[in-house]
Parts: C-alpha cells; structure tokens; sequence
C-alpha cells in the first residue's frame, strides 16, 4: 500500500509540472511566436508603397526620405528599395534614406516599400527622457493680448491644452480673435505651426507628425499630418481636427519632428505619394519571422514548425492521438466498459475522420454484419486460427471492394468511404467478435461491439474538432499533460461508473 501510494504521488507531482511547464511554453509560444489558441488565425500584413518624383535641375542628386522604424506600434517585416542608378543608404539612426546620384535630365521616380505587420495595439505613446521646455514665441503688444484673449477662451473648452487648441482652429464659425490672429491663406502644416505656437505659450513642448493610414486599396495618397505633444512623461498624439488623443487605428507614422518628409537637393516639384495594400499570412509563416525578430530562432529550429509543410500535416495527426488514447482510458478505466481491443475504438475514429461521420458509420456497420454472416460459415468448415483469420481479411477486402464499385455505380459516396477502415482491424474485430459470440453468447458480443462504437463516436467527436486539433499541434507540450494522466489514472483501483449499479445493494447493506 505505501508503494502504491508513493507511486501516486510521484505521478501526481510530475503531473503538476507538466502543467506549469505547459502552460509556460503556451505563454512564450503565444508571446514570441505569434501563437493563438484559435485555428487558421492570420497576421494583416501591410505593403506600404512611397513614390518619389521630382523634376530634375542638372545638379547632382541628393534625396532623403523619412521611414518608419519598428517599435511597439509595429513591426517590419521586409523593406524594398527600386531606384536604379542611385546609391542608396539608411541611416538607422535618423530613420532616413538616402538618394545619392550624379545629375539627371529626365523626370525621376523612386520607389520605397516597407511591409509591416502587428500594428493593431499600438498606443501612440512614445516614453523619452525629460524633454526641454520650448522657446517662447516673440509677439508685439497687439499679438500678445489676442493670445492671451485666445488662450483664455480655449481654457473654457474640455480636454487637455492640445485638445483645447485643436477644437479653437476647428470651431465654426472660428473664434474672431483666433480669426485676425491666423494669416488669411494658409496650408495644413501652417495651422498646425500655429497650434505649437500657443502651446509653446503654455510650455508644452510639440512637434509635427506625418504618416499613412492603412486602408486597404488606398491609391496615391500624401501623408497625413498629426500633432504630439509632451504630458510630462510621454509623447501624446492628437487628430488635428477632432483632437482625438491616441494614435488612430491602422496608422504609421513616417516622421516625427522639425525634420521634413522628404528633402530633395538637386530638383525641383518634388513630392512623395503613398498606396496601401493589405494581406494575410499564416501564423506559423510569422512565427520564424517572430523568433528571429525576438533573438529565439534556434529554438523555432529545432520545433516542429520548422519541418516541411508535408512533415507538419503527417505530424499534426500524430499530435492528437494522445487526446484519444486518454478517452480510451476514461472509458475502460473509469467509465467501465469493455470494446473490442484496447485501441480499436481510437483506429475506427481515424477512419471516421476520413470518411465522414455517417457515410463511415454506415460502411463500417455493414461490413461487420456481412463478416459475422461470412465467419460463421467458416467457423462450421473446423479451419484452423491462422488460415481461418487470413480468409476473413481477404472477405473483408473483397466486401470493401464491392461496396466501392457498387456505391459508384449507384452515385452513392457513403459505400466508397469503406476503403478507408483499416482491413486488418476491421477483419479481427470480426474474428474476436465471433469468438465471443460462440463462448459468452451473442448478448456480451453485440455488447462489446456496441460500446466499441460509442467510445469511437465520443474519440470521433473530440479528434475531428478543429479547435482541439490545433490546440494540440501548436501547443504540443500539452501531450506530457496527458502522459502523466493516463499513468496517473493507471493507478487507480476503485470502482468503474458501470459498477456502481452492479454493487449497489451492497452500499445499502442488502
């Protein structure tokens, strides 16, 4: 009893660490890899194409652009770069590219495209250190008091400052003093240089930002422009005209700062134009892509998702097989009931999965009843075990061929769905049932073939899931789970559920 007891226990504790252990892998699965416990998940992939043209003045070239760099918005997966007859230079610091070429006589175009993915949680926040404040603007007396008259109307408005000036420049009709304060014509990137006028005023430092909206099919679009301002801690971002806080969804930002977009040195009407393509692509295509990024590409080598696509399908199989066999166990161990072998049940739910639940339910039926008729016709010819059992495989494959020929003449799919039951198991099912047939009576055999079925249905049920097939694949680890459980349930000893009604008079003291 101690032995047994200390068996137990040492089962249950690796059990237990199966478990932390599974769920660590999950978690760094989930983390680094891009795993998700839903099948089929997909990662967006966004192709993002900027055009350069410019007309040249036949000086040497010089053309810089400004890039996005990966952070916590997203991350880059691929950049391309098609500008014949220029050197081309990043410079990882600035986040720019650089253009260089002798001169040109001809209209020029550049092409740039950086494909990024996991954009969808960026927060638009970036943390910095202590940041100056800014230089106050130089204003005479007039200018002065309409600022002060405007900042004293924009504290009436909700929000933070940013928010307040934003909705001044966007009031309709536009506040009169704000109106005589703003010259009569001016672009976008001058309003918003007056916003960071005022809160300069207010000591807040803010800076410009240009980026792309990620809309799918989006054509020769110009980079839009946004307002950040400093809280204190971070860089907040802000629309320039609902002064909503945050980055927007599905936006990259291309350049921050004083610093321009594009600098062209060496010609003239220059400009940069932006298309937006969006695609999926698998989560396990990303997943190398996602461990390299995050220094763990030698552990994504030596998994399973490294192995050919072939590989993986034969292996994705193999992965839920544990699953049921641990059913299998429940049934017999704990459950009660007697079928047909010990893992018959499980090989009938494979071939289940092949044919389809009813079409093979059906074909498998029909060709156990046709192999009971045929075996007990041969049980009267007194053959011996190994001849008798050969000729029951070879009706068994005769059976199975003429279901096939006779289904597809009658365009009935259900009677080729035989073909996929395994011949020898389907042929000792036969043999075992007649044995129990002639020595414990027809009653134990149609019981034992019954529950073999059931217990084939339910492994059926849970292996032909999508979501547990997937679970099982991608988080492999999980198989220990079931290792130490199965040997876990291999210790016990108590009563199976069938029996609690067998020995129920004696619970009662009858």
């Amino acid at each position: 009893m101690m032995k047994f007891f200390t068996v137990r226990k040492v089962l249950t504790f690796f059990l237990l660490v199966s478990l932390a252990f599974a769920a660590f892998s999950a978690y760094y699965k989930i983390k680094y890899w891009g795993f998700d416990f839903r099948p089929n998940r997909t990662t967006k992939v966004w192709n993002i194409d900027a055009q350069i043209t410019f007309k040249p003045t036949g000086e040497p070239i010089k053309v810089s652009l400004a890039v996005p760099t990966a952070g916590k918005d997203f991350k880059i997966l691929n950049e391309d770069i098609q500008a014949k007859g220029y050197e081309v230079n990043k410079d990882v610091y600035s986040g720019r590219i650089e253009f260089t070429s002798s001169a040109k006589n001809k209209v020029q175009n550049l092409y740039y495209r950086v494909t990024i993915y996991d954009n969808e949680n960026g927060k638009g926040k970036l943390r910095e250190a202590k940041v100056a404040a800014p230089r106050l603007p130089i204003y005479n007396e007039q200018q002065r008091q309409m600022v002060d008259e405007i900042l004293t109307e924009a504290d009436k408005l909700q929000g933070s400052w940013p928010q307040k000036i934003i909705q001044m420049f966007n009031q309709e009709p536009m506040n009169p003093t704000l109106s005589a304060f703003l010259p009569i014509k001016m672009t976008q990137k001058q309003r918003a240089e007056k916003m960071m006028e005022l809160l300069a005023v207010k000591s807040i430092p803010s800076r410009l930002a240009r980026g792309v909206r990620l809309e799918e099919g989006k054509q020769a679009a110009e980079a839009d422009l946004m307002l950040e301002a400093y809280d204190g801690s971070k860089w907040m971002l802000y629309d320039l005209k609902t002064g909503k806080e945050g980055l927007p969804k599905n936006f990259i930002i291309f350049q921050r700062g004083g610093t321009s977009l594009l600098d062209v040195s060496g010609g003239e009407n220059s400009k940069v134009r932006f298309s937006v393509l969006r695609s999926v692509v698998s989560s396990f295509k990303m997943a190398e892509h996602r461990s390299g990024l995050n220094n763990y590409k030698v552990m994504f080598d030596y998994s399973i998702y490294s192995l050919p696509l072939l590989e993986q399908n034969t292996l994705k199989w193999l992965m839920v097989f544990p699953l049921g066999i641990l059913i299998v166990v429940l049934m017999r161990n704990v459950v009660g009931i007697k079928t047909m072998g010990t893992f018959t049940p499980m090989l009938i739910a494979m071939s289940l999965v092949k044919t389809g639940f009813w079409a093979g339910l059906i074909s498998f039926s029909v060709i156990i009843a046709i192999g009971l008729l045929l075996r007990a016709v041969l049980s009267k010819l007194n053959l011996l075990l190994v001849p008798r059992i050969s000729a029951v495989v070879i009706f068994v494959i005769l059976i199975m061929q003429f279901m096939t020929i006779f289904g597809y003449r009658m365009n009935w799919s259900i009677a080729s769905s035989a073909v996929f039951f395994p011949i020898i198991i389907t042929a000792w099912i036969i043999e075992r049932a007649s044995i129990t047939w002639e020595e414990e009576g027809p009653a134990n055999a149609v019981s034992e073939i019954f529950y073999s079925m059931i217990t084939a249905v339910v492994t059926y049920l849970v292996i032909s899931n999508e979501y547990i097939r997937h679970i099982t694949f991608a988080f492999d680890e999980i198989n220990l789970v079931i290792l130490f459980t199965v040997m876990l349930l291999g210790t016990y000893t108590g009563y199976r559920l069938t029996e609690l009604k067998r020995f129920a008079p004696l619970a009662k003291g009858e």
